[in-house]
C-alpha cells in the first residue's frame, strides 16, 4: 500500500483560462496530453509529468458528496498520489469506514481512487494498470 510520491495537485480556478495562461505563459509550464475526462480542463507539465491539473465546472457526482463552491482564490481540488497495493487499499478503506470512488482512467487502464480526508479534501490514489487488471 505504499504511497510512492505525489503525483499531481489540481486547482478548480475561478478563470480557467487566465490560470492557464499563468502556468504556461508567465511560469514556463508545458500544455499536453489530458485524457476524454467530460469536462473542461488541462494538464500542465513540468519535467515530462503532468504536475498540474486545471479543471473547469463538471457535474455533480453520485455519490453524495456536496459540490465544493469555488471562493475568491479558486479552489485547491484535490491532491494526488502515485501508488502500489491497490487491493490492499481498499481493504484499508472499507476497514476504516471511509467512503471512496473508484475509476479507471481512459486509454491507460491506471485505476484511481478518491476519498475525502476528515476536512473534506479529496485525496486521488493512482495505481498501475498492471494492478486494475489484476485487482
Amino acid at each position: 500500500m505504499p504511497l510512492e510520491g505525489l503525483n499531481h495537485y489540481t486547482i478548480r480556478p475561478v478563470d480557467l483560462a487566465r490560470t492557464r495562461d499563468f502556468y504556461v505563459n508567465v511560469l514556463g509550464l508545458e500544455e499536453g496530453y489530458r485524457p476524454p475526462l467530460g469536462f473542461e480542463g488541462h494538464w500542465l507539465y513540468c519535467g515530462g509529468n503532468p504536475t498540474v491539473h486545471l479543471i473547469g465546472p463538471r457535474p455533480q457526482r453520485e455519490q453524495g458528496w456536496p459540490e465544493r463552491v469555488v471562493g475568491p482564490t479558486g479552489l485547491l481540488d484535490h491532491i494526488a498520489f502515485s501508488c502500489t497495493g491497490l487491493a490492499e487499499m481498499r481493504g484499508r478503506l472499507e476497514k476504516s469506514g471511509y467512503k471512496y470512488e473508484e475509476r479507471v482512467v481512459p486509454r491507460d487502464r491506471q485505476t484511481q481512487l478518491f476519498v475525502h480526508d476528515p476536512d473534506g479534501v479529496a485525496v486521488e490514489l493512482n495505481y498501475p494498470p498492471s494492478e486494475t487488471t489484476a485487482a
